[in-house]
């Protein structure tokens, strides 16, 4: 890799990791990604739109790997995680450990291994909701566009059929984890954010009724390439989704879950009731609020929401959400502050607005940084270990854009030191 005291490491290849990568790149340092998932993109690949302007993530994703394809000073590894760094700036030993994914670099994505493979496995990118065959193709758009061998086979006879199934010898079963040590002279750590458990929050029914879901499996319903093919449909029985409740600060700004607000979860659900309106045009959207938080240029976006007549705003906590027996929909209950009443609403779906944790919250790694009290990193206490976007705070990607971008300026100034 060159001279030591001018190569970066970017941990997680999510869209703060990819954007500190290029930048860092494209003035001439040596830079390697490493990211845990089969796939560069992190939660952005599974996002339907961005708010305010409803586009698809997809292009500005493949602007950013082609990118990265034509760049020799980046290079990634997935399936591949930190063990242990040691050193100082300017100069850190890094021990990376990498995951088997039983398919090498002849892959062409022809999908001849999944044609013979029988076992499912839940699909990671749409969180569980649907089974995705164990030789598979992590997503329509995935970087490296290469399939993936599910470790629940390796061992038994259909590993042996995928392999035999592959007109190229992409498929190689004698895979096994392997260590390596490189040397760095920063590191922008990118490990991104996690939704809120929402199982945690037991009135609100997450995990005890199919129809209520969180914000980021609606977004992949949403998706055209998601587990029903962007047809709004509820999981119980498949009927058309007509009436949406979105539960807003589901477990945010409580001190017995998340005490804080994430401050996307408003543009969220915002951009949300505009899926099930376009999709199904009789359909009627109720939005439960403590506050809706859209800022400067996103006002604007909030105006036009208000504007739908079949979209409600109702500003009231959610106190409980049961099931309707007679409808087979579910019951909202909760009370109308500003209108003094009782809410007591049925409806097809009801989405969890949960929060952002960082990547940080649960697993802290061995190293000299600062946390708050929610995970999130604060600080290095060694300066060449620099956060980048939601590992450090709540963000909406244009801002995870601008801090991936103060991060790599960082490290550069770092990595040159001697």
């Amino acid at each position: 890799m060159g001279d030591e005291d001018q190569n970066i490491l970017v941990v997680g290849g999510g869209i703060s990791g990819i954007t500190a990568a290029i930048e860092a790149a494209e003035t001439g340092a040596n830079v390697v990604i490493v990211e845990r998932n089969p796939y560069l993109g992190g939660r952005v690949a599974q996002l339907n739109q961005y708010f305010p302007k409803l586009c698809p993530p997809t292009c500005g994703l493949e602007i950013n790997f082609r990118r990265i394809k034509n760049n020799p000073k980046i290079s990634f590894l997935t399936q591949a995680e930190v063990l242990s760094i040691s050193g100082q700036p300017g100069a850190y030993s890094v021990t990376l450990q990498l995951n088997p994914r039983y398919v090498n670099d002849n892959c062409t994505a022809c999908g001849k291994c999944a044609e013979v493979c029988e076992t499912t496995v839940p699909s990671q990118v749409n969180y569980g909701m649907d089974s995705v065959k164990a030789a598979y193709l992590p997503h329509q758009m995935a970087y490296p566009f290469k399939y993936v061998l599910a470790p629940e086979i390796i061992g038994t006879d259909e590993a042996t059929k995928c392999a035999e199934a592959c007109p190229y010898n992409a498929i190689d079963l004698s895979m096994k984890p392997e260590t390596l040590t490189l040397e760095f002279g920063a590191v922008v750590w990118a490990t991104g954010w996690d939704p809120y458990e929402a199982e945690k929050i037991d009135y609100l029914g997450f995990g005890q009724f199919p129809n209520v879901m969180t914000n980021v499996m609606f977004e992949r319903l949403a998706a055209f390439n998601g587990p029903t093919s962007g047809k709004m449909l509820r999981p119980s029985d498949g009927k058309e989704v007509k009436s949406v409740a979105f539960v807003q600060c589901a477990g945010s700004r409580d001190e017995n879950h998340l005490a804080y607000c994430s401050g996307v979860c408003c543009l969220a659900s915002l951009k949300q009731s505009t899926y099930i309106r376009e999709r199904v045009p009789d359909s009627k959207a109720f939005i439960y609020y403590i506050d809706v938080r859209a800022m400067g240029k996103y006002e604007d976006f909030y105006t036009r929401v208000q504007q739908d007549e079949n979209i409600s705003f109702i500003k009231s906590k959610i106190a409980r959400i049961s099931e309707d027996k007679e409808s087979g929909g579910l019951l909202v209950e909760g009370e109308d502050v500003i209108g003094g009443s009782r809410v007591s609403q049925v409806v097809d779906l009801v989405v969890l607005a949960v929060g952002m944790t960082p990547g940080t919250a649960k697993v802290k790694p061995d190293l000299e940084m600062n946390y708050d009290d929610f995970g999130f990193v604060t600080g290095s206490g060694a300066s060449g270990i620099i956060p980048a976007g939601c590992v450090k705070a709540p963000m909406e990607v244009a801002a995870s854009l601008q801090d991936a971008t103060a991060a790599a300026l960082k490290a550069i100034q770092v990595a040159v030191r001697r």
